[in-house]
């Protein structure tokens, strides 16, 4: 989201935007970590404190208000999307993060995520994504793989699982993105990002969660796998990955082909330029979400910004049509709406 922004002191700090509450996550919680980066780039978004709002629904992830040293709600389940498209339409000068995870958006908050994402309200969403149900200890949530053993699925989930980036996509979403709470800088970058945009940005993060779903994402985070599992998006640079860089993506057509760059017969002049504004191309990469665990060649998964574009935000269409009506029809009479035209009398 891309409020205005003013000449905000200098001085400010990370220090700044943590309170005097006691972080109660799990030790070795991935939380801490997005936490710590969300406070690092608060001081250079150029917001005043007191325009920053973080809203949050129920889950481990929506205790988030408590840490942040900005005015923040810790709402209802599944709802503060809804909250926070009421905030920004009557308080549009207002910074608005909203802290969500996969199953308060996308479970019971399901339906206010994707009407927030097709509004545009200018936004940010961070969906916390650790494919568990944590704070109700470890049932199995929308983005739960198949065949997952949880307490609520003993004998394995049957469920086919969200791709939350698809779903934004359909969704008519204009700032898709996707980062991961063990790579601090780049987690960063797409936090900056997010808020540079003008509309509603959806940001996932892979999370952590190591009491019940440890180690969910580890192929793409840690230093022994993640150079041949996560392909890191750059805007106008060529799809290339790899320890060694040594492995591209070109297309054949539509359709990603992985390349050997040291085979001698292709080079990184033959490989897909990544472009963020190429709405059909973002549909092809959000789609590669193969499972890493599977044999044989198979597509490493994208990071970074999936897709943007510009389109009008919801809350500045809405002040438009309110203008217009006042300077056509002046304003209302509540007192005389609620009376009504038609009155009847008991005899």
């Amino acid at each position: 989201m891309s409020t205005t922004t003013t000449n905000v002191s200098s001085t400010l700090t990370a220090k700044d935007f943590a309170t005097d509450q006691e972080v109660r996550w799990c030790p070795g919680c991935g939380d801490y970590s997005i936490l710590a980066q969300v406070q690092k780039i608060m001081p250079g978004i150029g917001v005043p404190k007191e325009n920053i709002v973080i809203i949050s629904g129920i889950g481990c992830s929506s205790r988030f208000p408590y840490y942040m040293n900005t005015y923040g709600m810790h709402s209802i389940h599944g709802r503060a999307t809804a909250i926070a498209s009421g905030l920004k339409a009557t308080r549009p000068e207002l910074s608005v993060w909203i802290v969500t995870g996969d199953g308060d958006g996308l479970s019971i908050g399901g339906n206010h995520t994707i009407h927030l994402l097709r509004r545009n309200f200018d936004v940010n969403i961070l969906l916390f994504n650790n494919q568990i149900y944590g704070l109700t200890k470890g049932q199995y949530s929308p983005t739960s793989e198949e065949q997952k053993i949880t307490k609520s699925t003993p004998f394995g989930s049957i469920d086919h699982p969200f791709n939350p980036l698809a779903l934004a996509m359909g969704a008519d979403a204009s700032f898709i993105a996707r980062s991961m709470d063990r790579d601090p800088k780049h987690l960063q970058a797409m936090l900056t990002r997010a808020h540079q945009h003008k509309g509603a940005s959806l940001l996932e993060i892979y999370q952590n969660c190591n009491i019940f779903n440890d180690g969910a994402f580890e192929i793409f985070t840690e230093k022994g796998s993640k150079m041949d599992e996560a392909l890191f998006l750059e805007q106008g640079k060529p799809l290339v990955y790899g320890a060694n860089q040594q492995k591209g993506i070109k297309l054949d057509g539509m359709k990603p082909v992985v390349v050997d760059l040291t085979d001698g017969t292709h080079s990184t002049d033959d490989l897909w330029i990544h472009d963020e504004r190429d709405f059909y191309k973002a549909q092809v990469l959000i789609r590669m979400f193969d499972n890493p665990n599977q044999q044989g060649t198979h597509f490493p998964r994208p990071f970074g910004v999936f897709f943007e574009t510009d389109r009008a935000c919801y809350e500045d269409v809405m002040a438009m049509q309110i203008e217009e009506i006042i300077a056509t029809k002046g304003k209302g009479d509540l007192d005389k709406l609620l009376r009504g035209k038609e009155v009847w009398e008991i005899v």
